[in-house]
């Protein structure tokens, strides 16, 4: 989840109302399809382009494309248009619309050290759409209103003074925080779908003990993930033993990290700082 400084309350009213209309008819079923997530998706992505800052170097975005595109492609749902995209923000997330759509903060990536890492981030991320995490949430919760509480996620404005009342929405904030059952089955798919492709799983391993030491060295730093990504030494556990579990013959030769990551990493830290958005 990213926090975005909205100024006033016209454009906080303009967001949620937006965002209101994108909703309506998605929900009139309690069963969404394919072509129902796939539609919800590209508007959802149009909006977020419109609210959040995303970088439009082709460079960086071409690498990671190519990056996402090799591990989406070999699991269940390679039928889907996949898009990856990078939010221009220091804070630490990464998150996943319905549909095929995947957003990685520039602050994620700057704690990623190798690119099994990242690429263990993007693989969690896929196993949310491919598992349909979100869909689910929002067939059980059918008359829910999606598109007023993805604003409320992607913006804090449902902790804003006074916004009670206009976005009393009757469900839980779906996007914000999947259960626990979600994110270990998101790990276990990230896990398989890295070892697919050729990559090394301990980056996953790695990154969220990054991740942690820096809970407990720097909270603020990584607030962002915790609060929308539980995370627990016990998950940890989980994947390693899923790991552990791959004959040594089998995880030999897998890649950790390249050239071509590092160099996108070196090109992603010359661009322009991100903009500092306050929290709400």
């Amino acid at each position: 989840m990213l926090s975005i400084n909205l100024n006033s309350m016209k454009q906080k009213s303009l967001l949620l109302g937006v965002l209101a209309t994108l909703s309506i008819g998605v929900m009139s079923c309690a069963t969404v399809s394919q072509q129902q997530e796939v539609d919800m998706g590209r508007e959802y992505s149009a909006q977020i382009a419109q609210q959040l800052p995303l970088i439009s170097d082709p460079e960086v975005l071409t690498y990671l494309n190519v990056l996402g595109d090799s591990i989406a492609r070999l699991t269940a749902r390679s039928d889907l248009d996949w898009h990856f995209y990078l939010v221009n923000s220091d804070e630490v997330n990464a998150f996943a619309v319905p549909g095929g759509y995947i957003y990685v903060n520039r602050g994620l990536i700057a704690r990623a050290a190798t690119m099994s890492e990242l690429a263990g981030v993007i693989g969690h991320e896929i196993g949310h759409v491919v598992k349909r995490h979100s869909i689910k949430q929002m067939e059980k919760a059918q008359g829910a209103n999606i598109g007023i509480t993805l604003g409320c996620v992607l913006t804090g404005v449902c902790g804003t003074p006074g916004a009670g009342d206009a976005i009393n929405i009757g469900a839980n904030a779906l996007f914000a925080k999947f259960s626990r059952a979600d994110e270990t089955e998101a790990d276990a798919e990230g896990f398989h779908y890295v070892m697919r492709a050729g990559i090394d799983p301990n980056g996953i391993v790695k990154m969220f003990q990054t991740l942690l030491r820096e809970r407990q060295s720097r909270p603020a730093g990584v607030a962002a993930w915790f609060t929308t990504h539980p995370l627990e030494e016990d998950r940890i556990a989980e994947v390693q033993r899923l790991i552990n579990a791959v004959p040594a013959a089998q995880r030999t030769g897998l890649t950790v990290d390249s050239p071509k990551y590092q160099k996108f990493k070196q090109r992603l830290a010359s661009l322009p700082a991100a903009p500092k958005t306050p929290r709400q």
